[in-house]
């Protein structure tokens, strides 16, 4: 790592990436390895969100978690039933453990000697300036990856009564007897269900018809089902009024069916999504314009001002990682290959995967975006609760649903609830990727018995409905 001293007055780099998170880091990489003279500035603490305070923090409590209910059926598998006590502490132990494994690789790569780091406060002074410090930074092109922060809700009495966010609670050791959640976005769903298989009383405040709103109603359906059956409340069409404190604990007072109702929790987790944190920027100085509190790009991830680009959580593009990984990429070979027609993202394949029990994968067209659209459409689907590896397993909620194309077959979105979704579903992104059709799915050949074959039946149904 090259180093730099901030009390130097004017410094110049090639590209600078303000943000060493996933996207960040991706943009950086991806410029240098193209021969740009790379900055990286960030604040810290170092390590990006995803690993510090998202996907990897939270899949390592989860599997606590999984463990645990797992355990809690032996009867059901023939074997003497087994009683699996929860240490909070130790599993935040485990999940922290984990976490500095992970951090401590992503600080390596920041360091490298082939990148010149700024540990500071990014603010910028014009399109083409930032001050670091006491230093002014100038270069050809800025890449924004700031990530994001849990989103701020006007909700009177939620702040004095005290509330827990994604971030913090990820540090709780002391396992709370009853918990309210609001929100029913992915976020939400994976820590209600983590805290109820510890055996905390959870109820799940959602303001939509459903839970995870945003995807088609039966995915949002069966996945509440599960929740309730494993004695989670769930409470749709919700609208929250406000909160307060007592002896009794916290209460969340909510409109429902047209009535106030009240609901009492010792603790409240906030997961009401998340916000740019794009707070301290002086993005106005730099003319980036921003609506709705989110950075405004094009396909190209460029912002407003052509040579500034902006990656992942802070722009208006789907908050992924992998695909904030994309973008970075992206952007940092349009920048760095100015006389070369720009690159941009096939959304055709974005994918987003919930990892609760079971699991929630979704890819490509839905039916909501089919009908809003008015793109024609053959869907099909097909229960676990049908499928032979499913049935051993004693994993049988939820399905498989293909979409294609109603006169070549093409597949254009799939859905699956149901045991290992994020595994399987990246067989229909390689189907996709290369414009495969329900009839290719039928003719690759599937072991038996695996959950993989189960794609194959709704498959049939369409290749069926093509020869009709």
């Amino acid at each position: 790592m090259k180093s730099q001293s901030l009390a130097s007055t004017h410094k110049t780099h090639d590209v600078i990436v303000i943000g060493g998170g996933s996207a960040g880091y991706a943009a950086a990489r991806t410029a240098r390895d193209a021969g740009a003279d790379v900055a990286i500035v960030d604040q810290g603490p170092l390590g990006g969100l995803c690993i510090l305070r998202g996907c990897m923090p939270t899949k390592a409590i989860l599997r606590s978690a999984e463990v645990a209910a797992l355990l809690s059926r032996t009867k059901e598998f023939g074997l003497s039933p087994v009683s699996a006590i929860a240490d909070l502490s130790a599993i935040v132990d485990r999940k922290d453990r984990l976490v500095r494994e992970f951090a401590e690789y992503r600080i390596q790569q920041l360091q490298d000697p082939s990148f010149t780091l700024y540990q500071s406060q990014a603010v910028f002074r014009s399109p083409h300036e930032i001050a670091v410090g006491d230093t002014i930074l100038s270069a050809g092109s800025f890449m924004i990856a700031t990530g994001s922060r849990p989103r701020e809700v006007p909700i009177p009495g939620l702040v004095p009564a005290g509330y827990f966010t994604s971030d913090t609670i990820l540090d709780l050791r002391t396992q709370p007897g009853s918990l309210i959640v609001l929100g029913g976005g992915a976020v939400a769903l994976e820590l209600s269900q983590f805290f109820a298989r510890l055996g905390t009383k959870v109820t799940i405040l959602q303001r939509g018809p459903t839970l995870l709103s945003e995807m088609d109603e039966d995915v949002g359906r069966v996945l509440e089902t599960a929740l309730i059956d494993e004695g989670i409340e769930v409470v749709t069409g919700t609208q929250l009024l406000r909160v307060t404190r007592d002896i009794a604990g916290k209460t969340v007072w909510a409109m429902k069916d047209g009535r106030e109702r009240c609901y009492v929790g010792q603790e409240i987790l906030q997961a009401l999504g998340r916000q740019p944190n794009i707070e301290g920027l002086r993005l106005d100085l730099a003319d980036v314009t921003v609506d709705g509190g989110r950075i405004v790009v094009d396909s190209a991830m460029r912002t407003s001002q052509a040579h500034i680009y902006a990656v992942g959580d802070v722009n208006d593009v789907t908050p992924i990682v992998h695909l904030a990984i994309q973008q970075g990429e992206v952007a940092a070979y349009n920048a760095t290959h100015a006389d070369r027609p720009a690159k941009t993202i096939d959304h055709r394949l974005d994918t987003e995967v919930v990892f609760t029990d079971p699991q929630v994968a979704v890819l490509g067209l839905n039916e909501v975006r089919a009908n809003a659209d008015k793109i024609p459409y053959l869907a099909t689907s097909y229960p676990f609760a049908d499928h032979g590896k499913a049935l051993c397993l004693g994993a049988t909620q939820g399905f498989v649903k293909l979409l294609a194309a109603p006169q070549t077959g093409e597949i254009l979105g799939a859905q699956i609830v149901g045991p290992e979704a994020g595994e399987l579903i990246h067989e229909l992104i390689s189907v996709m990727y290369y414009r495969g059709t329900a009839a290719d799915l039928l003719r690759m050949p599937h072991y038996h018995p695996t959950l993989a074959e189960i794609v194959t039946y709704p498959a049939e149904s369409i290749v069926g409905q093509l020869g009709a």
